[in-house]
């Protein structure tokens, strides 16, 4: 078996095979994952016939703890885009917030809607309310854009059940604890939405949006180009589109009450048993499963149907299925390379090589921002980044639950670092705001730089504090 310095060699040549086989000659990343796999437990001198095994077991193993979470998630996110949900959990926010504060409302409703919903998906739902909200309010198109964009982006990364970050945790062994990872995703999400918010208000005074007419007419709203009523006919031509509008309750329930659900099954397995010993604390361990959880917000998105027809219960739950499928296949690759990496010294030589530089929880960021630049999509680089470092986390002082948890959040901050022309997210935002590519650039990516630096800064702080 390979030892010493070889073993940082054939780890490097794996990640820049990922990177490039995906980012340059655009191979799916499960092949990638798969074949930097074979190729590292080849190199590294696994026996030939303990690598398939290996491969085989990472993969299953991984899925188990969190394969059905992932569909289930995936099929609550589209039920709410589906069904108008989402658009109802907007109004909401802006009864509260008010149309007096445009930007900051876009910025809370992206926190919310991209918790179980893509932010590629939420971006355009939200797409007319914030076209809307823009003309009538008189602003920036473009701080509009970036602040919907950089909420959405937030919870995206950090927040389970985003398969990204269930992932990852699955992968750092955390899928019990994933109540922990919830709470502290979404606590740290909050000054990543509000970072991308400042920059939101600062690109909004220094850009506008393309110079071709349709952008004109969305993005200078300052200009006072196009009439509130004009404006307004958009925003309620999408409702009509979904005729009647769930109620705020039924719309956030899908939600909410699995993230509750879970948080009560965390607060039970505490030490101390706070909910006591009786049948509320076995409800509570029951429903505070992940598994269990979801699928009772699966059941709770029922209401949100219009009807019980094949276009509901085949169509959309089987665009959920089709989906979830790509992310279940590159988690479970992820895994098998994880599984790789353990079974090979590769983790402790690299750990003990690189505790005496004290990156301590940097690395995992670094990892993930350069997988992300380089290939562009977060998922991959929370999945991939997450297998490299679980074998390091104790030469890195992290292989307790609050360190795992803590890598996580600097992994979900390296894969927000950067968004550009290689992440279809950089597409959507650019395509929808009516930003040409330079403007896109310059407002855009450079908030999802400003986001991932603010959150590494609050992750290392957090380290320091409580690991």
């Amino acid at each position: 078996m390979a030892h010493g310095p070889v073993l940082i060699l054939i780890l490097v040549l794996g990640i820049i095979f990922i990177v490039v086989a995906t980012a340059r000659f655009k191979l799916h990343p499960f092949l990638a994952l798969l074949v930097a796999s074979y190729g590292i437990g080849f190199a590294a001198g696994l026996p030939p016939l303990k690598i398939g095994e290996t491969i085989t077991g990472g993969f299953g193993g991984i899925l188990t703890s969190i394969g059905i979470v992932i569909i289930l998630g995936t099929i609550i996110g589209v039920v709410l885009e589906k069904s108008g949900a989402a658009v109802t959990m907007a109004d909401s926010v802006l009864k509260v917030v008010g149309e007096r504060r445009p930007g900051i409302a876009m910025s809370i409703i992206g926190y919310i809607v991209s918790i179980p919903v893509f932010c590629d998906s939420g971006f355009v739902i939200l797409s007319a309310l914030r076209k809307s909200l823009t003309r009538r309010a008189g602003v920036s198109g473009v701080m509009m854009s970036v602040a919907l964009a950089t909420g959405l982006y937030a919870t995206h990364t950090l927040v389970p059940p985003t398969p990204g970050p269930i992932a990852a945790a699955g992968n750092l062994g955390l899928s019990d604890n994933l109540g922990l990872v919830i709470l502290v995703g979404a606590i740290i999400a909050i000054p990543a939405a509000i970072a991308g918010y400042v920059w939101a208000i600062i690109a909004g005074r220094r850009y506008r949006c393309g110079d071709d007419a349709a952008a004109a007419a969305d993005c200078a709203a300052t200009e006072g180009e196009v009439d509130a009523a004009a404006a307004a006919e958009s925003y309620e031509e999408l409702k009509a589109r979904y005729g009647r509008l769930p109620r705020a309750r039924t719309a956030f329930a899908p939600i909410i009450l699995p993230i509750v659900l879970i948080g009560l099954g965390s607060l039970a397995a505490f030490p101390t048993h706070p909910l006591g010993q009786g049948w509320f604390f076995q409800a509570a361990s029951f429903t505070g499963v992940p598994v269990n959880a979801l699928f009772i917000g699966f059941l709770a998105s029922l209401v949100l149907f219009p009807k019980f027809d094949e276009e509901t219960l085949s169509g959309w739950v089987g665009q959920g299925l089709k989906d979830a499928a790509v992310i279940i296949m590159i988690t479970g690759a992820g895994g098998s390379l994880g599984a790789v990496l353990k079974a090979t010294p590769i983790g402790a030589y690299l750990g003990q090589t690189l505790a005496q530089y004290h990156a301590g929880i940097f690395l995992p960021f670094i990892i993930a921002a350069a997988l992300k630049t380089a290939q562009g999509s977060s998922t991959v680089s929370l999945v991939t980044t997450s297998a490299l470092v679980m074998p390091l986390l104790p030469d890195l002082g992290l292989a307790s639950v609050m360190g795992r948890v803590l890598t996580v959040m600097a992994i979900a901050a390296g894969s927000m670092t950067v968004s550009h022309a290689n992440d279809s997210y950089f597409w959507v935002v650019a395509e929808f705001s009516g930003m040409d590519v330079a403007t896109a650039y310059r407002s855009q990516t450079v908030a999802t730089l400003i986001q991932g630096i603010t959150t590494i800064i609050i992750v290392a702080i957090l380290t320091a504090i409580l690991v």
